[in-house]
């Protein structure tokens, strides 16, 4: 491994975050606003996350559909692909559940290396969200310290690229060099503000035919 590309998974892989898609269309109208506590520092990021997905109370059936209309990039495994046989790979960062992450790429037959937070759905409990504290990249914030795993790879001397779209993946953009860096959303206006160079995508695919110009 000497190549490694360094990708979030909500809002970068897929079009949509669960979160946001749960927050309107599975969660009870009555819940507190959990980001307002993050905010004033009350809770964590990933304990925020973590009481959203406790308060769904729809049926699995339901879950998965939602699941589903996070819209993973349809060229997704055909990128993958492109971007080993160019000596790339592919490693998934993310501060959201594993369970569904695990799930989309399964069905897209896309096999990568992911670090997210564990979690399972209980019907009546709702997504179930754990701490990763037996992973090299723990971190309480978060779950998962994206930094960490670029600066892990750029010590072992490989060439690392990062692709995300949050505010929380800031910081792992940043420690990339300026042509391998790879943002839309919230994170595009963070390095745009600090005057960091990125290449914009509007799908992950888009990213393959940067590294891999052409497909060569």
């Amino acid at each position: 491994m000497t190549r490694v590309l360094v990708s979030d998974f909500d809002g970068t892989m897929t079009r949509h975050d669960f979160y946001k898609l749960a927050l309107a269309d599975l969660l009870p109208p009555d819940v507190p606003d959990q980001w307002a506590a993050y905010r004033a520092g009350e809770i964590t990021h990933f304990e925020a996350l973590r009481r959203y997905f406790a308060a769904i109370r729809a049926p699995e059936a339901e879950v998965l559909a939602v699941v589903d209309r996070m819209e993973l990039d349809p060229g997704l495994k055909a990128a993958v692909t492109t971007l080993a046989e160019a000596g790339w790979v592919v490693v998934v960062t993310s501060a959201g559940c594993g369970w569904y992450i695990g799930r989309l790429l399964a069905a897209a037959e896309v096999s990568v290396e992911v670090h997210a937070n564990p979690g399972r759905f209980e019907a009546g409990a709702g997504v179930l969200m754990e701490k990763p504290v037996g992973s090299p990249y723990y971190c309480e914030n978060l779950g998962v310290d994206k930094a960490r795993v670029v600066r892990d790879h750029l010590a072992a001397g490989r060439t690392v690229a990062f692709a995300g779209d949050g505010f929380p993946d800031s910081e792992a953009a940043r420690l990339v060099p300026d042509g391998l860096r790879f943002a839309r959303a919230d994170l595009a206006d963070v390095l745009t503000r600090e005057g960091l160079p990125f290449h914009p995508f509007e799908v992950w695919s888009d990213i393959a035919r940067v590294l891999v110009p052409r497909g060569g």
